[in-house]
């Protein structure tokens, strides 16, 4: 059997415009409580993921500077073996001399070569020190990285067991929210986005209750009321800009949709 053609939605009554337009912020409504369980949580765990990976870059950095002044170390403790060597050369060479010039010539390359020990030391002392603050500074990196990590772990948890709980309720609602849009006209949609994303709780429709539209406090004319009722025209509030509806008709959409929106 072919399946039957959906009405265009200009077409439709002012009173199944406004059925439509209340049952996709009923749905809508749902949605969002699943993501105000949520809550900041998201954004904390993108928060500790970029942490943590900053800290894991400078940790690695760290440990790449150490590493270079540990081979400066050992380049220097090489320079100074060579030295030595070299001294040790140079003193059995003066044993052997023929005259005084050669004997005062190693004298001075012996005496550089000291000199050269000497600074090697200084320099040797230098890099120990600026690898014990590093090494310092490493440690506590590593240590709050730890903790930003064990935090990350357990917020992601929170965060995993909330969508595992929510994930396939929030998917048949974004689906129910795309096909109950389909038949509402695009004037109508894009402003009950608009009011949406106005509005601190997103209702963009609401349902008149006590002689006020839902969540205020601000009494509606009766011969504003009598006209909601009607259905002949959208209405808006004229304080908050939410379209209004009867609660009546909130009732019976509600109704119907439980099943989804349970």
């Amino acid at each position: 059997m072919a399946k039957k053609a959906e009405k265009d939605p200009k077409l439709l009554s002012v009173e199944e415009k406004l059925r439509a337009l209340y049952r996709l912020q009923l749905i809508d409504t749902q949605i969002d409580k699943i993501r105000t369980v949520r809550g900041e949580l998201p954004l904390q765990v993108q928060d500790l993921e970029d942490e943590v990976e900053g800290l894991n870059t400078r940790i690695e950095k760290l440990k790449e500077e150490i590493s270079d002044l540990e081979g400066h170390v050992s380049a220097k403790k090489n320079a100074i073996k060579e030295s030595e060597a070299l001294i040790k050369k140079y003193e059995e060479q003066q044993k052997n001399v023929r005259n005084n010039r050669e004997f005062d010539s190693l004298s001075k390359e012996i005496e550089f070569q000291s000199l050269e020990i000497q600074l090697a030391e200084k320099r040797i002392k230098e890099f120990k020190s600026r690898i014990e603050n590093k090494t310092e500074i490493l440690e506590a990196t590593v240590e709050d990285m730890n903790d930003r990590q064990k935090e990350l772990d357990h917020k992601k948890g929170e965060l995993d067991k909330i969508v595992a709980d929510t994930e396939k309720d929030e998917k048949k609602l974004e689906k129910a929210s795309k096909d109950a849009e389909k038949s509402i006209e695009d004037r109508l949609l894009k402003a009950y986005k608009r009011i949406r994303q106005k509005v601190k709780n997103g209702m963009a429709v609401v349902p008149v209750e006590r002689e006020s539209a839902g969540g205020s406090f601000i009494r509606i004319p009766p011969q504003r009321i009598l006209d909601i009722a009607a259905r002949k025209k959208v209405i808006v509030d004229e304080h908050s800009g939410r379209i209004l509806v009867d609660e009546e008709l909130a009732n019976e959409e509600a109704e119907n949709l439980k099943d989804v929106i349970k």
